[in-house]
Formats: structure tokens, sequence, C-alpha cells
């Protein structure tokens, strides 16, 4: 777990400031400031981060002070600020994963044009940042998600998964987080077969085909049985982040439908077979429990929340694993 002290508050400006850095050619050029935002968030790229600053209204809870204004003066700083949140879709006091927080950043800010500078120079106090028209934010959007948050290490994944899956054949019952039952179902209708990179899925299949009597407990979360391989499991918080970092939220709401379907609950354990034939019998496909139906850009989504009907691999893993399972 990230320990209690590690959150961050932040004004909005410096999200900017940090894909900025990562465009800078001299490193000695970069401020200390933007230097230690950009070691924390590599070190903890999944702690809480606020985004404050000083809107007043009725958001004058939250207001920090100007003790953080850039030179450019007041104005400006609160311009930059709402602007940069508005292109976000966020509110002042907005709390948010920083990997899920850069994601936004570069998916919704490809340029600081109208942020950090403007086209005409209306009055001293408008001249913006020196930095906003040197093509240092362009080159450290152009790097992406990567060259601030580093991707897990494919020898410490392989190790995972050579681990896990020892782990998991020496189980007398497999912990499996419960919507991605239906996930294995879907990759075994794909031909997905072992040995596969990212998850256990397949190896489990394999598995319970050969011992069907094999118990499966219902885990909740990135449960590190199935998912010790995945590029997308965030080491420090056991936590999943796929899709722009925000998959963990979706994937947990589709744990608790598929545990409603089945009259299940987290801890309980079933036989592999005896769980199979529940499934088919009760979510007969994948809508149910997959879609979503907000746009792909919000937390709340991903391709499979984009679906209009239920899965075809799905329903090809399903008469596959009916037929093998005797079911």
């Amino acid at each position: 777990m990230i320990p209690d002290d590690l959150g961050m508050t932040l004004r909005p400006y410096r999200l900017l400031c940090a894909v900025c850095a990562l465009g800078e050619e001299d490193a000695g050029a970069i401020d200390a400031d933007t230097t230690a935002l950009l070691d924390r968030v590599r070190a903890h790229p999944d702690m809480p981060v606020a985004l404050r600053c000083n809107a007043g209204d009725i958001f004058g809870y939250q207001d920090p002070g100007t003790a953080d204004d850039t030179p450019e003066g007041a104005e400006f700083n609160l311009r930059c600020d709402l602007e940069i949140l508005h292109k976000l879709d966020l509110f002042p006091g907005s709390v948010l994963p920083a990997r899920m927080l850069f994601h936004r950043v570069l998916a919704r800010i490809a340029e600081t044009d109208g942020i950090c500078g403007y086209a005409a120079e209306t009055a001293d106090a408008w001249k913006g940042c020196a930095k906003a028209r040197s093509g240092r934010y362009q080159r450290g959007h152009a790097r992406g998600i990567d060259a601030l948050i580093v991707p897990r290490p494919a020898d410490e994944m392989q190790r995972d998964k050579q681990a896990s899956l020892r782990a998991m054949n020496g189980a007398e019952s497999i912990r499996v987080r419960p919507h991605i039952l239906l996930c294995a179902v879907c990759q075994y209708g794909q031909g997905i077969r072992p040995p596969y990179p990212e998850d256990n899925l397949p190896e489990m299949l394999a598995l319970i085909l050969q011992q069907p009597d094999r118990g499966i407990t219902l885990a909740p979360g990135t449960d590190w049985t199935m998912c010790a391989p995945c590029p997308y499991r965030a080491t420090e918080i056991e936590g999943c982040v796929i899709h722009r970092g925000a998959g963990g939220l979706a994937n947990q709401l589709r744990d608790v439908r598929t545990l409603q379907l089945l009259g299940l609950t987290f801890g309980d354990t079933m036989p592999a077979r005896e769980l199979y034939r529940l499934i088919f019998a009760r979510i007969p496909g994948t809508l149910a429990i997959c879609r979503l139906g907000y746009p792909a850009s919000t937390v709340w989504n991903d391709p499979c929340g984009n679906e209009t009907r239920d899965s075809e691999a799905y329903a090809a893993g399903k008469a596959l694993l009916t037929a093998a399972l005797n079911l």
C-alpha cells in the first residue's frame, strides 16, 4: 500500500510543467520542484493527487492561496489553472491517482497555446510562460506516459508468471476475481491457449479441464494468482491500471455484478466444473456484466464496456467448455 504521507497536492498548472520537463533537452534547466514532482510520480505512480486552485466562489473551501503562483501574476495563474481543469473535465479539489491523472492530461491537452501562453500579448500581465512556445511541451507529450511512468520490466513479469503458476498448481483452491472467469471463456473462444504472457487464465482453464473438481475461490481485487504477470498490474498497490490507469474501477463493478448474478460472495469456494455450470446457466452472455455504456474517454469505460451485443468469443468459449467439462 502507498503510505498515507505520499499523497500530493498540486496546482493544475504543474501537471503541464511536468510534461514540459519531459521534453526539456537540457536536464539542468528543469527546476527543483518539477524534478521532485517527476521523481515522486515515478516512485509512486498511483498515489492520490489533489488538484487545488484559487477558484473562490463555491470552491473557496479548497483555495490554496497564492504561494505557488508563478511570477506571471494571480490572474494569469487562475486562468491557466481553470483552463486545465476545463480541458480535463475536473473541478477544483478533485483527487485522482497520479497515473490516471497524467493519462488524462496526455489524452486531452496536446499543446499549451491558450493555456500557458497566448497568440496576442494584450498587457504585461498576460505575457504568459516563457516556455509556452518553445516546443518543450509538445516534445514531452510525444514521449507519452512511458516517459513518466516506467512500464513493468519484462524479466519481473516473467518471474512473477512462473512463481504464480507454481502457486496455482500447488493450491487446493485457485483464487480468481469473479468477472475474469468470463474473460477466461472469451479467451478460450478466441483460441488463446497456454503459454499466455499477460495473465494465468488460459493456464487455469487447462488445469481445471484436467482436474474439474479443483476448487475455485472468488477473490477480491487484482489477485496475484491470476494477475501476477500482467503489464498493467500496479505492484505497489496490488491494483489494476489497464485502460489509462482506470481499469480497477470498472473491473470492481464487474466483479460484484458477477457475484450478484451467481448469488455468491467473495471468499466462496466451489469445484470448477460446478462453478462454470452455474456461470453458464445464469450468465448466458456478456452484456449484463461487461457493458458500461459511457464514452471510452471516461474512467468508467474500456473496449468491452462499449459493446452493444453479447461477445461472440464468449459464446464460442461457452460451447467449447460446456463440452470439455461435460456440463
